[in-house]
C-alpha cells in the first residue's frame, strides 16, 4: 500500500486528476452562484479559498513531483489545507443542521495581506448569511458533499504523508 501511494505521489496522472477535481468543485460553486442564484456565505467563500489553495499546491506538486523533499513538503501542506477545508465544511454543515451554534456575517474575514474578496470579488465575496446549502445530487446537500470531499482529501494526504515517511524506493531517496 505504501509503495502504491509513493508511486501515485510521483505520477502526473494523480496530480492532474486532483487539479481537475479542484477545477470541477470551483466550477460547481460558480454554477450554483451565477446560474442557479445561490449566493455563497462566508464559510462557502472560505471553502473556495481552501480548494484554491489545494489547486495551487497540486500544480506545484505536479511540477516538482520528482523531488522527494518538495513532495514531502507539499503533501504536508495539502494535508493542512484539507484539514482547513474539513473544518470549514463541518461548520457549514453544523450551522445548516443546527448542531453548531452560530451564524456568520457578510465580512469575508481574509487577512489584510490576502484580501481575496477585493482581488476577486466575483469569486470570494460572500452574498448571504450561513444557514442553508442547496441540494447538489441524489439528496446530498452541498455541505454534506463538501464534508465527503474534504474528508476524502484528508485521508489521501494523511496516507501520503505516512507513505513518504516510510518510503523504501531509491527513486525518492535521490530527490
Amino acid at each position: 500500500m505504501l509503495a502504491f501511494l509513493n508511486c501515485a505521489n510521483r505520477s502526473p496522472l494523480f496530480w492532474i486528476v486532483l487539479i481537475l477535481a479542484c477545477v470541477i468543485m470551483e466550477s460547481i460553486a460558480l454554477y450554483f452562484q451565477y446560474v442557479l442564484d445561490y449566493g455563497p456565505c462566508v464559510l462557502c467563500v472560505h471553502i473556495r479559498a481552501w480548494i484554491l489553495a489545494i489547486l495551487i499546491l497540486a500544480i506545484a506538486a505536479l511540477v516538482t513531483r520528482k523531488c522527494a523533499k518538495a513532495r514531502t513538503a507539499l503533501n504536508v501542506l495539502l494535508l493542512a489545507a484539507s484539514v482547513g477545508m474539513l473544518e470549514r465544511s463541518y461548520l457549514t454543515l453544523g450551522i445548516e443542521r443546527g448542531f453548531v451554534d452560530g451564524s456568520c456575517t457578510l465580512n469575508a474575514g481574509f487577512p489584510a495581506w490576502l484580501p481575496l474578496e477585493k482581488w476577486l470579488p466575483t469569486f470570494f465575496e460572500p452574498w448571504e448569511a450561513c444557514g442553508y446549502t442547496p441540494e447538489v445530487l441524489f439528496g446530498i446537500t452541498m455541505a454534506e458533499g463538501l464534508i465527503l470531499a474534504s474528508a476524502g482529501l484528508l485521508i489521501v494526504f494523511a496516507a501520503m504523508v505516512v507513505a513518504n515517511l516510510f518510503k523504501k524506493d531509491s527513486a525518492t531517496a535521490n530527490g
